[in-house]
């Protein structure tokens, strides 16, 4: 059965704190690293008053700090934000710090608004535009020095830290196929071009000395609980953030509602189901089936599933009904 890793955006809670966020998003990583899932990612995000992992290298080195053997890292950070000198170190140090363990996705979006984007970048010029240079920029810091090279990044440079191409269109697949590199497509929120994006990357790979053969991860949200009718419910709180963001009012995550009628217009419930349209909701059954059909669909090598639940017990049980589905189909 292939992997199964885990995306947390350390949610904020209606009435809860960044802090609160931070405590939880440990709490579910050990037990996903108790539960057998390969991966623990955090992904970067700004002005966002519901996602806590802003400054996600720091949040990633607690994280990896509180586990003993999970990979952790980003899916990831947005390139554009930042100079690939300044990535090569934060990562460098982590991966000095927990060697072995830190994995690097890497995505061309700002992961936030354009006003905050500009607040971020202040005079610098980069853009999207200058993703790829940025990447080979980065790997290039990895790497062993050559003689004469004047800029290193210490920590860093001869450490080779896994990176990953991330995406949401075709422009990640034909990066990482031409880079010979890993990718993760985000299917949780942009599902339209999830087939045509692991066909270009699957034809169009070239081996490198990072990768032999094409590894493609796709991201898939899954609420799982003891009935298909709670799992439906505590779906609403996901549903609610959606619509929050697409009216251009971030929010934090709210508790879970019996139902969003009155809450959401027709449009707005159309919009938010199709960029759901691969969400796996239900019991265990139903995940079972849903995750078999998902895989089936896309030849996926791994997933890295995300599950936006308001009460942290209940997110917790969602990731064990998960596992345990996996292991059945394991033992299948």
């Amino acid at each position: 059965m292939i992997p199964f890793s885990v995306l947390d955006l350390s949610p904020i809670l209606e009435g809860g704190s960044a802090a609160d966020a931070f405590c939880n998003s440990l709490d579910l990583a050990r037990l996903a690293e108790q539960l057998g899932y390969r991966r623990y990612w955090l992904a970067e995000h700004h002005n966002m008053p519901g996602i806590a992992s802003a400054a996600t290298s720091v949040i990633i080195g607690h994280v990896a700090a509180g586990t003993s053997k999970i990979r952790v890292g980003a899916g990831g950070i947005m390139l554009p934000n930042h100079s690939p000198l300044v990535i090569a170190e934060q990562f460098g140090t982590l991966e000095s710090l927990h060697p072995g363990r830190i994995d690097l996705g890497l995505g061309r979006a700002p992961g936030t608004d354009q006003r905050t984007a500009r607040a971020l970048r202040r005079e610098r010029i980069e853009s999207a535009d200058d993703f790829p240079q940025d990447v080979m920029e980065l790997l290039f810091y990895f790497q062993t020095p050559q003689a004469g090279q004047a800029v290193r990044a210490y920590p860093g440079a001869g450490l080779n830290v896994p990176i990953w191409i991330l995406g949401s269109s075709l422009f990640g697949a034909q990066l990482a196929a031409a880079l010979g590199l890993p990718f993760a497509f985000a299917s949780h929120f942009a599902p339209d071009l999830l087939l045509a994006a692991l066909r270009i990357y699957r034809d169009g790979f070239r081996p490198s000395a990072y990768l032999q053969s094409p590894y493609a991860m796709a991201g898939i949200a899954v609420v799982a609980a003891d009935s298909d009718r709670e799992a439906q419910r505590l779906l609403t709180s996901l549903q609610i953030q959606f619509v929050n963001l697409r009216r251009g009012q971030p929010s934090a995550l709210q508790p879970p509602r019996e139902t969003l009628d009155g809450f959401w217009t027709e449009a707005e419930r159309a919009g938010v189901e199709h960029a759901m349209v691969y969400a796996v909701v239900g019991g265990p059954d139903a995940v079972g089936r849903g995750l078999q059909q998902f895989i089936a669909l896309t030849g996926v090598d791994e997933l890295m599933i995300t599950a936006q639940i308001y009460d942290l017990a209940a997110r917790r049980h969602s990731y064990e009904i998960v596992a345990a589905v996996r292991e059945g189909m394991s033992v299948a």
